[in-house]
């Protein structure tokens, strides 16, 4: 055996330990444990995050875990590191460990009482985490709404592209639609300008009717979705991307003429209704939604379709319905993400729904994995954070980025989760093994009479 290889096992052996010890540490620790440990981080942020930055010589803490810091300044690496492992690594590791047996018993008595109580809570944990932590900088408010709009984005085109199999390349257009009709919305009757003059409604109450806004435009999303659901039903594959393709070409063209609208310079005076809370119950709503609806019968008729239309359709699946139905409800969630993206960047120009914006939402998808509401997640979050950690390389980060890609297609060819189900009442419960744990659907023991 030569050296080199005898290292290759060894360091291979090493890794391995590494994992099981890992394994053995953390799996006993529930998902409201790992909630609390990053809650409990972001405080310890918000408390000494300056004061130790500036211990550590940088004049501010970094923004996005020290990494833009890092490759904006490769000076400051040493102290982004030991940054990150002082306010992040070491506090949500020993609070993880720490909170094991109160965090179980916790979990397990949420779920005893009531399914929604623990579900909220977790929610109300996850978006406390959140809202401190990008509460802390204007920049990183932006990164997590923008974060959460394409995790909308990325599962919406997962429906087709992914639980039905067709290959779309529509949904820059549907985000099109919706982003217009939802500005046209808000522009028309609350804010005005000088091409539809002076506002039709006191813009006191846009915030509440802004959700109508959002609906508006998802249902003009889900209507232009006719153009791309109706040839499916002749074509597939390579033909359809075709179709979609020119869809969005289409969609882009015709909102570049549209002088009303702004034509090619865009449409800007959106009101700056998409806040944090907004986009963010928007996203739990499409994610709840979305899974609920691949693991209904319908969800499981796009499963057949795309494993054999012929086979469905001997099946007695409706496989026109099923089609109509799938583009539809895709449609509608990028156009309500679409409508979303327009308020928080308070314009809108067709420019941005191109080439780069299709190329953007497709590695998304198959970066997270195909047929997986969790790999859907997964994929839109590390792409985001992946893009603006490396934004200030300029050039170079869109020739590491297509790399990372390569090296994720040839080691995980079907993405990081794939064809894995978003079980909720599952992720809730407590830990096997430990305290509290009684399992989905375990019934509790009875007293001795």
């Amino acid at each position: 055996m030569s050296a080199d290889e005898n290292l290759r096992q060894r360091l291979s052996s090493v890794g391995r330990r590494v994992r099981q010890w890992l394994r053995v540490q953390f799996s006993p620790v529930p998902l409201l444990g790992w909630f609390l440990a990053a809650l409990v981080a972001v405080i310890l942020e918000m408390l000494v995050g300056t004061p130790l930055a500036r211990l550590l010589g940088m004049s501010k803490f970094p923004v996005l875990f020290g990494f833009a810091l890092a490759l904006a300044q490769p000076v400051y690496i040493p102290s982004a590191i030991v940054y990150v492992l002082l306010i992040y690594v070491l506090p949500v590791a020993l609070v993880a460990r720490l909170s094991i047996r109160l965090g179980n018993l916790l979990a397990g008595w949420l779920m005893r009482t009531s399914p929604l109580l623990s579900v909220v809570v977790h929610l109300g944990l996850l978006y406390g985490t959140l809202h401190l932590w990008a509460g802390l900088s204007d920049y990183r408010v932006l990164v997590v709404r923008l974060m959460l709009i394409a995790i909308m984005l990325t599962l919406s085109l997962n429906v087709v592209n992914g639980y039905m199999g067709e290959f779309s390349c529509s949904h820059p257009g549907f985000m099109a639609l919706g982003a217009y009709a939802a500005s046209l919305f808000s522009v028309l009757f609350f804010v005005g300008n000088d091409a539809f003059g002076a506002p039709l409604l006191p813009i006191g109450l846009g915030p509440f009717l802004f959700p109508l806004g959002l609906i508006l435009g998802g249902a003009v999303a889900a209507l232009g979705a006719l153009l791309v659901a109706i040839p499916s039903f002749r074509t597939r594959g390579d033909y359809l991307a075709i179709i979609s393709l020119a869809f969005m070409f289409i969609i882009k063209s015709l909102f570049e003429n549209l002088e009303f609208l702004g034509g090619a310079r865009g449409l800007s005076g959106q009101p700056d209704w998409a806040s944090l809370p907004v986009v963010f119950a928007w996203t739990i709503l499409c994610v709840w939604t979305i899974n609920n609806f691949v693991r209904s019968t319908v969800g499981k008729a796009l499963n057949a379709v795309r494993d054999g239309e012929l086979a469905a359709d001997a099946m007695t699946v409706d496989t026109r319905r099923t089609k109509m139905v799938a583009f539809f409800f895709a449609a509608f969630w990028a156009g309500v993400a679409g409508g979303l993206f327009a308020h928080v960047l308070r314009y809108v120009n067709p420019g941005t729904f191109d080439l780069k914006k299709l190329a953007e939402v497709l590695a998304m998808v198959y970066l997270g994995g195909l047929n997986s509401v969790v790999g859907s997640i997964v994929g839109a979050v590390s792409y985001n954070l992946l893009s603006e950690a490396l934004r200030p390389l300029e050039l170079y980060k869109w020739i590491i980025i297509p790399l990372l890609f390569i090296m994720v297609m040839i080691f995980r060819p079907t993405g990081l989760i794939a064809f894995r189900e978003f079980d909720v009442v599952k992720l809730l419960h407590p830990r096997e093994g430990t305290p509290g744990h009684a399992g989905p659907g375990a019934v509790e023991p009875q007293a001795e009479r």
